[in-house]
């Protein structure tokens, strides 16, 4: 989150099940590999009807048996994913213009497991019930935050935060690691406070590490303020430990260089009393990137894709259930 089991008398599944059967009885063997032969050979509307009463766990169990079942899987916007996605979000959320930008079922579902934790934040604030809001309580002369459920150690990701309240004097977005404080005394950057975070503060556009201004972000004369209800996106590359943004669909740069090789998590921190942020992960940014590596060997962003493609497909033995990405 290797490799698929090959088939067997026409079967794709028939591999994997006399494999799994060979230490039971002889009576047991032949039951279960004719099991796995029917389950094998059903239509992809029986499966989807089957699948839509399981739960992911079961679901990622059940992409890994066989290429057959794994396929029915790959439709983001099937009735298997609608109907966890039902089970899992709830109305409000899939309701409200939350997670607008995320066409498919799975997309929501991936987005949820991704959203800000209600374990891993100040005491002074909570996760709305539709998942993906995060409120802070008026408490005085505290600074609140709140990481991601997962964070990443490898690939690229996005996410988008945006504000549903007032700044107050300090709003921070941005990464950090599991050691980062998520609450302190007084009103401060709470993000960028300390080496484990990293921070971009919305109201007075500086970049914030270690407990220092690195810069002002966007780097651009008379840079535009940040309007409530805007919302950023956030690009983590951790190939490449870079940590960029963007804003109505402008990239405005790469803000942070450098990134440890640590498990790092979306972040947030506020001190406005009621006011409220939202954090939906998005996926891999679908951006037009190129690893410069790539680009002075005169790769074109089409070129890079299929490589990648071919990478993928070559490497079986590194095969992922494509349910949910590699995180920590």
């Amino acid at each position: 989150m290797s490799g698929a089991a090959g088939g067997v008398g026409g079967s794709p599944c028939l591999g994997a099940a006399a494999a799994a059967s060979s230490c039971s009885s002889s009576a047991g063997s032949t039951y279960a590999a004719a099991t796995a032969g029917v389950a094998g050979r059903l239509q992809a509307r029986v499966l989807e009807h089957i699948f839509s009463y399981l739960e992911l766990a079961d679901l990622m169990s059940c992409s890994l048996v066989c290429w057959h079942w794994n396929n029915v899987l790959a439709d983001e916007n099937s009735e298997v994913w609608r109907s966890l996605c039902s089970r899992t979000l709830g109305d409000e959320a899939l309701r409200s213009d939350v997670l607008c930008n995320l066409p498919t079922y799975k997309g929501k579902l991936k987005a949820f497991q991704h959203a800000l934790s209600s374990h891993d934040c100040s005491r002074n604030v909570y996760v709305k019930k539709n998942g993906f809001t995060l409120h802070r309580n008026p408490i005085a002369q505290s600074t609140d935050g709140a990481r991601g459920k997962i964070g990443f150690m490898e690939g690229r990701h996005a996410w988008e935060i945006w504000w549903e309240g007032p700044l107050g004097t300090v709003a921070v977005i941005g990464i950090a690691t599991k050691r980062a404080a998520m609450q302190c005394q007084g009103y401060v950057a709470l993000l960028g406070s300390d080496d484990q975070s990293w921070g971009w503060n919305l109201v007075d556009n500086n970049l914030l590490h270690n407990g220092e201004v690195s810069g002002n972000f966007p780097q651009c004369n008379n840079a535009p303020k940040y309007q409530i209800g805007e919302r950023i996106r956030v690009i983590l590359d951790m190939d490449d430990k870079t940590l960029a943004f963007e804003r109505g669909f402008e990239f405005l740069g790469v803000a942070f260089r450098g990134l440890p090789k640590a498990c790092l998590f979306p972040a947030v921190s506020a001190v406005y009393g009621n006011t409220e942020v939202t954090m939906v992960y998005l996926g891999k940014p679908l951006d037009g990137y190129l690893h410069p590596q790539r680009r002075l060997l005169g790769f074109s962003t089409t070129e890079e894709e299929c490589m990648q493609s071919v990478m993928k497909r070559v490497q079986v033995s590194a095969w992922k259930s494509p349910l949910l990405p590699l995180s920590c």
